[in-house]
């Protein structure tokens, strides 16, 4: 997948089949969606294009406005999007930059400059609550009436089902559909965000259709792992608000050829001093149940690894001093070896224990 900052590049296609969106979590009714892009993309001949925004749009008006509890928690990474996107076979994602200038644009401007000259659309996909341009004045009849006259077709999906407008009509608000689900599970992000709050991980899977994972380059710390006897690849989580915050039961990818067992701490480590190296960022620190002894004691740094959070053991506590804190790392680690001798052996075996009510 071709990854680009802003539409102006001379390697970006002429012409696409094109759905917008913030897409964070990239979930199963996000991929629903996904799968009719690549399909009509396919019946027309162009590629499949993705536009998303970073910063989200509700963060950039969050911070505009000083109210920083109305951001939204932040499900994954711009990094793990876009991985997300390329697994599901999309040609090109266009990230803007959501500022000023972008949020003042008069939605016939966003047509004209963005669908039409940068990025030539043949077909726009949209979901059932999109607005475009400044005040959110542009909606899904602005873009059916741009479509008629400019030759593109346009279609929206009602929380993440097809509604095409009919021949001959203007395209109006289409029938109430029920929303994607999954089993029971309805399917959504703000879904997805309940889930990972309550720490049930397992539905979170469901939810997203693979574990819940932060993925990135291994950076160094503060060592302290060392002196703990419990060496850490640590990934920075590059957004104040994680969708989930806590101790899990883990297992790493990309450093040797089966995932490895692990216990994960993906917060603000409250016990530690806020203005040590990571300065009181948000941080995952993965201690692997048995490290590799081919990468040495420094042998993760600048690799990039996948972490997948499996199950959550607790909440992060504050410890008082370092040897509570120790104790502290080697029962959870002592947990996360019980939950894997213990997991069942089927992926979608589904047992109400105690600790999938935690």
């Amino acid at each position: 997948m071709q990854v680009f900052r802003g539409f102006h590049h001379p390697r970006l296609a002429e012409a696409c089949a094109l759905t917008i969106g913030n897409f964070d979590g990239v979930h199963r009714g996000h991929q629903a969606m996904l799968a009719l892009l690549r399909s009509e993309a396919e019946h027309r001949g162009v590629p499949s294009c993705v536009m998303t925004f970073e910063p989200h749009p509700r963060d950039y008006f969050a911070h505009r406005m000083g109210k920083p509890e109305l951001a939204p928690e932040r499900i994954a990474t711009l990094r793990d999007k876009l991985s997300e996107l390329h697994r599901c076979g999309i040609d090109q994602c266009v990230v803007l930059p959501f500022n000023a200038a972008f949020a003042s644009q008069a939605p016939e401007s966003f047509i004209q400059e963005v669908l039409l000259d940068g990025l030539g659309v043949r077909y726009v996909l949209v979901g059932d609550d999109f607005r475009f341009g400044a005040k959110r004045a542009g909606d899904y009849d602005m873009l059916v009436d741009a479509g008629e006259a400019h030759g593109f077709d346009v279609a929206r999906m009602n929380s993440y089902e097809i509604s095409d407008p009919r021949p001959g009509m203007k395209g109006g608000p289409s029938p109430a559909l029920p929303p994607f689900r999954h089993g029971r599970l309805r399917v959504s992000s703000s879904a997805v965000r309940e889930v990972l709050a309550r720490g049930a991980m397992s539905e979170a899977a469901q939810l997203l259709g693979r574990p819940y994972a932060i993925s990135g380059h291994v950076v160094a710390g503060a060592k302290l792992g060392r002196s703990l006897n419990c060496r850490t690849l640590n990934i920075r989580f590059r957004h104040d608000k994680p969708a989930t915050q806590g101790i899990f039961v883990a297992q790493v990818l990309g450093l040797s050829d089966a995932p490895l067992p692990a216990v994960a701490n993906l917060g603000i480590r409250p016990t530690l001093d806020p203005n040590d190296v990571n300065r009181g960022q948000v941080l995952l620190e993965t201690h692997c149940l048995h490290w590799p002894e081919h990468l040495g004691p420094d042998g993760g740094y600048g690799k990039i690894i996948r972490v997948e959070l499996l199950h959550k053991l607790h909440d992060e506590r504050k410890y008082d001093g370092l040897e509570a804190l120790q104790q502290g790392i080697a029962q959870d680690c002592e947990d996360a070896r019980l939950w894997f001798a213990q997991r069942p052996s089927h992926a979608n075996t589904r047992r109400q224990t105690t600790r999938d009510r935690i």
